[in-house]
C-alpha cells in the first residue's frame, strides 16, 4: 500500500532531481525550445516541496492536487499547466482514501497522463512529455522500476523524430536529432518514483 508519506517523499525525491538536472534539461531546451525549462522547473518543484512541508495534506490525493495546483502557480511556460495537470488529475483519481494500491495508482496516474494529452491536444511520436509519460503508465501497474526503464526509452526515442505540438514544432525538421526536453523531465519524474518504491518497505518496485 502507499501511504501520503510515499507521495511526499516522491515529490521530495522529483525535486531533487530536477535540481541535480535543472542545467542539462536547459541545454535541450535551448536547442528547440526557450532554454528555461530546467530553471523553470526547478523553481516549481523547489515550491512544491515548501508547500508540502507548510500545508502537510492528509492524503495522497491531497499530496498530488497541492503539488499541481502550485506547478500551474509558480511554473511558465507550458510545462507549469502540463505538468500541474498531471499532478492534479492523478491525485483527483485517487480520491480521499489514505492509502492506495499500486493498481490504483496506476490506474490514476493514466488518467492523469490522459488529462496532459487533452489539455495539449498531443500524442504518442509528436515529441513530447507524451512520449515519456504514455509508456510509463502503461508499465507502471506492473513495476515502478519498470516504468522507469519505460519513460527513459521514451524520451530516447524523441531524438529521431520530428516535434509536431509545442514550440519545437516551429522548427520542422530542424528539431530532428534532439532529445526533447518535456519527455526528459517526465523520465526524470517517472525515475524519482521508482527511487521512492525502491526505499520503501513492502512496495514493489
Amino acid at each position: 500500500m502507499l501511504d501520503t508519506d510515499f507521495f511526499r517523499r516522491w515529490m521530495t525525491a522529483a525535486a531533487a532531481s530536477v535540481e541535480r538536472e535543472a542545467n542539462d534539461l536547459t541545454e535541450l531546451d535551448s536547442a528547440i525550445g526557450d532554454a528555461d525549462h530546467g530553471s523553470n522547473l526547478q523553481r516549481g518543484f523547489s515550491a512544491v516541496t515548501e508547500v508540502l512541508e507548510k500545508d502537510a495534506p492528509a492524503t495522497p490525493g491531497a499530496v498530488l492536487t497541492l503539488a499541481g495546483r502550485q506547478l500551474i502557480s509558480t511554473v511558465g511556460g507550458a510545462s507549469g499547466p502540463l505538468y500541474g495537470t498531471l499532478l492534479r488529475r492523478t491525485g483527483k483519481a485517487l480520491g480521499d482514501d489514505d492509502e492506495v494500491t499500486q493498481t490504483q495508482f496506476a490506474q490514476a496516474f493514466a488518467a492523469g497522463v490522459a488529462a496532459v494529452g487533452q489539455l495539449g491536444g498531443a500524442q504518442a511520436g509528436d515529441k513530447t512529455m507524451l512520449d515519456a509519460l504514455l509508456p510509463a503508465a502503461e508499465a507502471l501497474a506492473t513495476s515502478f522500476e519498470g516504468a522507469a526503464e519505460a519513460a527513459r526509452a521514451g524520451a530516447v526515442a524523441t531524438v529521431p523524430m520530428q516535434a509536431r505540438k509545442g514550440r519545437a514544432s516551429y522548427l520542422g525538421e530542424r528539431s530532428i536529432g534532439h532529445q526533447d526536453p518535456g519527455a526528459t523531465s517526465a523520465a526524470l519524474l517517472v525515475e524519482a518514483l521508482a527511487a521512492t518504491a525502491t526505499a520503501t518497505d513492502g512496495v514493489d518496485a
